[in-house]
């Protein structure tokens, strides 16, 4: 007989798994994606709603969810099981519906808190008076004498609802649950919705009950024999079936109560796994134990998809760090080349200085430096565009299309602009050093200087010139001073647009720690079992 493990050192041990499954962030849309941000969430529900709750407290009444697709006649069935109305029936359902949890009121105290569902606003009886929230994220909790001591009833919204919370919602309630008890009829008993659940069931090896409703007397043999045979087929062939034929009380909605023919022996199995001590520990535990062996495989699982998310991120910002320091290099090379030197640069070069000032070639030196950065920062974003456009994960980052930014041309201004500012500080501190009767004029040496450093071969003669101006020691000086402050503004522009084009990728921030921590929490988990 499986048995419930409640030591402290388990307990703790689901606590700091779930921490790490809390901690867990996919925000890439890759292949896998959707399907592990439903395991981490239904981890979530298991861990915060059932396991850890149910091993702390495992004395708390026995939670049946009672599940199924819509106009199964789930709330008929709990109505009938307690005897009198509780839940709403009908098959056209409001688009919010607020679940119900039936108990005995002595049991009261355990669901009035947040033990278990703790997401969930708890409200109360009609009678009582107490308002529904809105947005249907509310749980009505109902007392029935009828109900024995340590048995809870919970009706789920439909598992295949048009409204999307409710669809997340009833899984989230199965996910609570010592007990599933599904609910299909005999129109619907082969559809993909109820079958999906079941297997969900088998493979976390819950504690499970079938109920086959609304089966009409002339075919209720036959029937139940091909529902038996896809079970047996499923591996579920020792899963308890109920049958309930098709009754006046059924139709119109399922506005009525059931006989109690027609329930009790539903209701005797659920009484006796709720207050004989060996089949509720049989039942309790089977179900608790079946969770904590799924997390053999889904956490791995979950693992992996984070580890997917870290490589695609890594290839993300890969492929920006490429463009850009490409872009980087390229522009080395244009300036090598005397690239800067084109256009009004050129002319002003080739009339300086009979024709044109000092301040007026460096404004021209200056406005071509920053023309060269911005085709580099746009050049750098096609790169980008291209190679992201090959990566699905780029889907949540505008799928490679570089964001609008009217901005990026002002900043790389400001930054040609301080380089400049610098450039001069440069020139002055040189002539500075210079006695004051042979000192030339700083613009002018400004104007060479930067003439020199971005305009290659073409501009020689400036190296030159500073020479005679300042002498061949302060030249070189200078020149070497002022190829650092070239160097050093490349990668202060192209870093800052490249650190741009990544933000919102580091915004997701996405880390391999998540990985390594889910293994280690298994691992945990796995020595303390």
């Amino acid at each position: 007989m499986v048995t419930l493990d409640v030591r402290p050192q388990l307990i703790d041990a689901l606590s700091a798994l779930r921490d790490r499954v809390a901690a867990v962030r996919l925000p890439l849309p890759l292949p896998g994606a959707p399907r592990a941000r439903q395991t981490r969430a239904e981890l979530l529900a298991q861990l915060d709603d059932y396991l850890v709750p149910r091993l702390k407290e495992p004395e708390a009444p026995l939670l049946a969810v009672v599940g199924g697709s819509t106009g199964a006649g789930k709330s008929t069935l709990v109505n009938s099981l307690v005897g009198r109305r509780v839940s709403e029936a009908g098959v056209l359902r409001p688009t919010t519906r607020t679940p119900v949890l039936v108990c005995h009121p002595e049991d009261h105290h355990w669901f009035a808190g947040m033990r278990v569902l703790p997401q969930l606003t708890r409200v109360w009886g009609p009678e009582e008076g107490e308002p529904e929230p809105a947005g249907g994220k509310a749980l009505r909790v109902e007392t029935a004498h009828s109900l024995p001591r340590g048995l809870a009833l919970l009706d789920a919204p439909d598992i295949d609802s048009l409204v999307v919370e409710s669809r997340e919602l009833a899984a989230e309630l199965l996910c609570a649950a010592d007990v599933w008890v599904m609910v299909t009829t005999a129109s619907r008993y082969a559809d993909a919705v109820p079958w999906h659940l079941l297997r969900t069931a088998k493979e976390y090896d819950v504690s499970l009950v079938t109920v086959l409703d609304r089966v009409p007397h002339q075919v209720i043999g036959e029937v139940s024999r091909q529902y038996e045979a896809l079970l047996v087929r499923a591996g579920l062939g020792d899963v308890p079936r109920f049958t309930i034929p098709e009754l006046p009380e059924s139709a119109g909605g399922g506005s009525g109560l059931l006989p109690e023919s027609a329930v009790a022996a539903l209701r005797a199995w659920l009484n006796h796994h709720a207050q004989e001590p060996a089949a509720r520990r049989q039942a309790v535990g089977r179900t608790a134990q079946g969770v904590i062996d799924s997390l053999r495989v889904r956490m791995p699982e979950l693992a992996g998809a984070v580890a997917a998310q870290y490589a695609a991120a890594v290839r993300l910002s890969g492929a920006v760090d490429a463009a850009y320091e490409q872009e980087a290099e390229r522009v080395r090379r244009e300036l090598r080349r005397g690239a800067v030197l084109a256009g009004d640069a050129r002319t002003r070069w080739r009339g300086y200085p009979r024709d044109c000032s000092a301040t007026e070639l460096l404004d021209s030196l200056t406005e071509s430096l920053g023309a060269l950065f911005q085709c580099a920062v746009a050049a750098a974003d096609e790169h980008v565009q291209e190679a992201w456009g090959r990566e699905p994960a780029s889907g949540a980052l505008g799928g490679g299309q570089a964001p609008p930014d009217a901005e990026s041309a002002e900043r790389i201004g400001m930054a040609v602009r301080r380089w400049r500012r610098v450039l001069e500080e440069l020139a002055e501190d040189e002539v500075r050093r210079m006695e004051r009767s042979a000192a030339p004029d700083p613009d002018t040496v400004a104007a060479l200087l930067a003439a020199a450093l971005l305009g290659g071969r073409r501009t020689r003669n400036a190296g030159e010139r500073l020479a005679e101006l300042l002498g061949a020691q302060s030249a070189l000086r200078l020149r070497d001073r002022g190829g650092e402050l070239v160097e050093t503004y490349i990668d202060r522009v192209l870093h800052e647009e490249r650190d741009r084009r990544l933000a919102p990728l580091d915004r997701l921030d996405i880390t391999p720690e998540p990985q390594a921590e889910l293994i280690a929490a298994l691992s945990v988990l796995q020595r303390e079992r």
